[in-house]
């Protein structure tokens, strides 16, 4: 996985490419999306989460933080309150639509090829790292999720497995989610002064807890001369009696490390090096 770079033009004429493969599955593929939202809130919350707004980050102005927040409400609005139905599948980006200046958006940071830059709409991985994350906690199956292909900041204060994110980018970089259980779930989402809110709620108490961590987390260095991180995501599924009931494997992620290796935060041990 030794950094490949790639010209305007090329980033370009592939970026269209697939975006018009996506459309096309969209509008004659045989999927059914979920498109009905509702202000009624379902009775039972199943998984909820919360990231903080702002971070600093090395070398990122605040501006682009303050932006990104802009962003999130802006497509917080297309996805709060969809219901997902029995065999139905959530789709983000069918759900935001392309987040350009002429709804608002404005520029905030957008990772891209190992560094940052601001761009319009910037910011939005947040929202679907979360809704990732709070999916995993139910009995969702995601059926489209793109792992972030660099690890651009260092670990600080990190209160999840490495990995445990969905990068997004228009429309190509999907994140899908289908409902496979008999019942309803609904997407809740708030922001506060401090905190990005999500929870997925349903019509009945969920029977199951979950607990996602990761195996075999360590760096390695590669021939090229850089390094790349990586690891496993399981979920241990335990019943309502408290008892463990399932182990099951989630994914695997592998991402070009762009700091050096073995920084760490206080009281936060290194991974593992070979």
């Amino acid at each position: 996985m030794k950094p490949v770079k790639r010209s305007k033009l090329r980033i370009k004429i592939g970026t269209a490419y697939y975006r018009s493969r996506r459309y096309i599955e969209w509008y004659f593929g045989r999927t059914r999306f979920a498109e009905k939202r509702s202000h009624t809130i379902l009775p039972y919350e199943i998984a909820k989460h919360q990231t903080p707004l702002l971070r600093k980050l090395k070398d990122v102005d605040m501006w682009l933080q303050y932006n990104k927040i802009t962003n999130l409400k802006i497509a917080m609005k297309r996805l709060n309150g969809i219901i997902i139905q029995p065999g139905e599948t959530f789709s983000y980006w069918k759900l935001i639509g392309n987040p350009n200046r002429s709804k608002g958006y404005v520029e905030g940071m957008v990772l891209f090829y190992g560094g940052f830059k601001p761009g319009v709409g910037g910011g939005l991985c947040q929202l679907s790292n979360l809704i990732y994350w709070i999916t995993l906690h139910t009995p969702l199956q995601v059926t489209e999720r793109h792992r972030h292909s660099y690890d651009v900041f260092p670990d600080s204060g990190r209160s999840q497995p490495f990995g445990s994110g969905a990068t997004c980018a228009y429309n190509y970089l999907d994140l899908r989610i289908t409902n496979v259980t008999d019942q309803p779930y609904q997407l809740i989402l708030q922001i506060t002064d401090e905190f990005l809110i999500g929870s997925w709620n349903s019509v009945v108490p969920q029977e199951q807890v979950y607990e996602v961590y990761e195996k075999d987390h360590k760096i390695t260095q590669e021939h090229w001369g850089g390094h790349m991180r990586h690891n496993l995501l399981y979920r241990r599924v335990w019943n309502q009696h408290e008892e463990l009931i399932d182990d099951q494997y989630i994914t695997e992620n592998h991402a070009l490390m762009m700091y050096q290796p073995f920084l760490k935060s206080e009281n936060e041990p290194a991974a593992k090096s070979e």
